[in-house]
């Protein structure tokens, strides 16, 4: 790994711990103005004070944060499919590596579709951006996504998916948080950071669930409407923070956010 590529994934495992707390705002490449994302603006800017990097697309970069901000990005390059179409795997590249470049990205990410009709598609076509993002000494996370199909989320078939995507030639790992996770840590040999998935039924659960992954080996959370669909975004990233970066307890990082929140 070469100096450029070294400095751009410490840009987004910037801690002392090496972990770190994405804000995953890219939603809106398949969701559209999903709920509390409606106006991304008003959304992100009081919380990119909390956050290591930002996922998230190049049209809501351009149009939606101010370059003033010293924020690493971690870009989104897959698309061509929507919610409402038949299958979410039929995902392309989207989005050239030299655009990205031209963003100042630290990263860009791409989601694979193991076990989907369109394997084949996601993951030919993460090697073609790794083959091209080498060039540019650009990080590449692989999103592990698992499309509609939620009973997919078992250690077995995460490990299966963050190894191939590692195996490849990923430089990060995104995945989904599940029963025996440890056991998807250790097989992965490059870093892992857990999705928030769709919103909890509380802030509890999902600083449970962060608090579980870092145990088990996670380098941090990659978390979107667990944090900007609360009543309390800022509240809670905190307390997100706090787990990742502090090793508060979930009972303290609670606590904190209860006393935010007011």
């Amino acid at each position: 790994m070469d100096w450029g590529m070294k400095n751009r994934m410490s840009r987004i495992f910037r801690s002392k711990n090496g972990r770190t707390v994405m804000l995953a705002v890219d939603h809106g490449y398949f969701l559209g103005p999903v709920s509390k994302l409606e106006e991304p603006r008003k959304a992100i800017e009081p919380l990119i004070p909390y956050a290591d990097s930002l996922m998230l697309t190049r049209g809501l970069l351009r149009n939606c944060i101010e370059a003033k901000h010293d924020i690493p990005v971690v870009l989104r390059v897959s698309g061509g499919n929507s919610i409402i179409g038949k299958d979410l795997s039929n995902e392309e590249i989207s989005v050239s590596v030299r655009d990205a470049v031209s963003l100042n990205v630290s990263a860009v990410a791409f989601s694979v579709y193991l076990g989907a009709e369109y394997e084949h598609q996601t993951l030919i076509n993460l090697t073609r951006l790794i083959d091209n993002a080498n060039e540019f000494a650009v990080p590449v996370l692989a999103v592990t996504a698992v499309g509609k199909e939620l009973d997919k989320r078992d250690a077995r078939f995460l490990s299966l998916s963050c190894r191939i995507a590692a195996e490849l030639g990923a430089h990060i790992v995104k995945t989904y948080y599940c029963e025996d996770f440890e056991k998807v840590v250790k097989s992965c040999f490059v870093p892992i950071v857990i999705a928030g998935g769709p919103k909890l039924r509380n802030e509890l659960d999902a600083l449970e669930m962060a608090y579980a992954a870092v145990n088990c080996g996670a380098k941090g959370v990659d978390m979107g409407r667990n944090i900007w669909q609360s009543k309390w975004p800022v509240a809670m990233i905190s307390a997100i923070r706090s787990i990742v970066h502090d090793n508060f307890s979930v009972r303290k990082a609670y606590a904190l956010f209860n006393s935010l929140k007011k």
